[in-house]
């Protein structure tokens, strides 16, 4: 597809935009905006106005330019003067003619909110924050539409990126065997030293060698053998999990297993791993999503996080002649991985502030449908009064794990979407191993985040 020939409009319209959230995404969104033609983005939202103008002022914005403004007066008197403008309240967005909010701050509540006030402003919404999209996405897509705009995910991200690929896949007639990414951090075994490094950690790995190599023996065998030889490090991340979500609710495909299977696996075994269990592999249905840990040795590269689709060989004599090519093809030859080894975070977001403001298109789905949600387990006994804080980089609440199930309507006894968990308090004490309920977490009547997920199911079609 030739980019500029799909984005001419560019060359004649500048799309402008804000960005709320100044962190990893928001600040590598503002310096690449500078460099983007056809776009603009010199308005940054954060819970700090002085964090706003801080992450303008670090992507080249001169400190003289940048006012830091409080209310409505002061931003569209900024705004008239060509200034770069640092908030601290999203609301004051809908003053300025900005024609694409991107949300950020991967708070779920604060994105829904967020969310919320620029649709009802008119202006279309870039979801970064994850979080909320796995809880509210359908809802914010149909309301968006009633305003004649656009919710979307996020080229960037992962899941914006495995739509694409997915959705290519389809069109040019491939069966999805599976669909998936790798996840954030890679598994590096020094062969030498017997250990595994991972997100900076470095850990003793007994017997993890005598997996290296598949040797010929069953895939479900090697899978679980790396699993049990890797236990010091953790092989199940509730991003991961979310991200799939996400694509779930965007293409209805689903996971073979609520918690996946996770596989340690190094890139040219994807093939063979992510395949059907009739082949060998470990997959129980066609159509399934997956994340692995890229397994590799110190040196080797890596697949930078980024997302991957098994297929269906249809054809013996093509594919062995695209493996001689170099694509990765399955052993017995039955199914093959396409990959895609990147996401850019905010350096490649304007494809889909470009599809939203001048196609009037999501990156995602046209109508995302609640398929799945993203519910919360106890890993340890969690007693009543226990605040349920999401916290880090990740954005986990420490001993609560995260499962994707089919998505239905919240009842008090309904599992509880483990990011309408965060940031509430267990009325109940909730044994290790259980499930976390609605009925167990005090759901304030003021959470937007809640609001919205009402309003979700309440106009969802549910399947009997």
């Amino acid at each position: 597809m030739n980019h500029l020939r799909y984005f001419a409009g560019r060359d004649t319209a500048q799309v402008e935009c804000a960005i709320i959230g100044t962190g990893g995404f928001g600040r590598s969104f503002l310096a690449q905006a500078r460099h983007v033609k056809g776009l603009s983005c010199r308005v940054a939202v954060d819970r700090d106005a002085s964090i706003a103008a801080a992450g303008l002022a670090s992507v080249g914005h001169a400190a003289d330019d940048i006012a830091v403004v409080k209310d409505a007066e002061g931003i569209r008197a900024a705004w008239a003067a060509g200034r770069a403008i640092a908030c601290a309240d999203a609301a004051l967005v809908a003053e300025i003619p900005v024609k694409v909010v991107l949300e950020a701050t991967g708070s779920p509540e604060a994105g829904a909110r967020h969310a919320r006030l620029a649709i009802e402003a008119g202006q279309h919404v870039v979801m970064v924050t994850k979080e909320t999209d796995s809880v509210i996405g359908p809802i914010l897509g149909r309301m968006a539409a009633e305003k004649a705009c656009v919710a979307s995910p996020v080229d960037g991200d992962q899941p914006s990126l495995l739509i694409g690929l997915a959705t290519w896949a389809e069109v040019v007639g491939l069966e999805i065997i599976a669909a998936g990414k790798s996840s954030e951090y890679d598994f590096v075994f020094d062969p030498a030293t017997g250990r595994i490094t991972s997100n900076g950690v470095n850990v003793d790995a007994p017997g993890f060698g005598a997996w290296l190599d598949p040797a010929g023996r069953p895939w479900a065998e090697v899978a679980a053998g790396r699993a049990a030889a890797a236990t010091m490090l953790p092989q199940r991340a509730v991003p991961d999990l979310c991200e799939m979500t996400v694509v779930a609710n965007a293409l209805g495909l689903v996971p073979d297993r609520a918690d996946l299977h996770c596989p340690i696996a190094r890139i040219t075994e994807i093939a063979d791993m992510m395949a059907l269990q009739s082949d060998g592999g470990l997959l129980s249905a066609p159509g399934k999503l997956d994340v692995f840990h890229c397994l590799r040795l110190p040196g080797e590269p890596s697949f930078a996080g980024g997302v991957f689709v098994t297929v269906a060989c249809r054809d013996a004599e093509t594919w062995e002649m695209l493996r001689e090519k170099g694509h990765v093809v399955a052993a017995n030859g039955r199914t093959a991985m396409l990959g895609l080894p990147r996401h850019l975070l905010g350096l490649e977001a304007a494809t889909s502030v470009f599809e939203t403001a001048l196609l009037g298109a999501s990156s995602g789905a046209v109508a995302p449908r609640p398929v799945i949600d993203l519910t919360a387990h106890a890993d340890v006994d969690l007693p009543a009064g226990t605040v349920l804080n999401a916290v880090g980089h990740h954005h986990t609440i420490a001993g609560v794990s995260g499962r994707m199930t089919p998505a239905q309507p919240l009842e008090p006894d309904s599992a509880i979407p483990y990011y309408l968990a965060a940031g509430r308090r267990l009325l109940v004490d909730v044994p290790a191993g259980q499930v976390i309920r609605c009925r167990d977490v005090d759901l304030d009547e003021g959470s937007e985040l809640w609001s919205l997920r009402r309003r979700q199911d309440a106009v969802t079609e549910w399947s009997a």
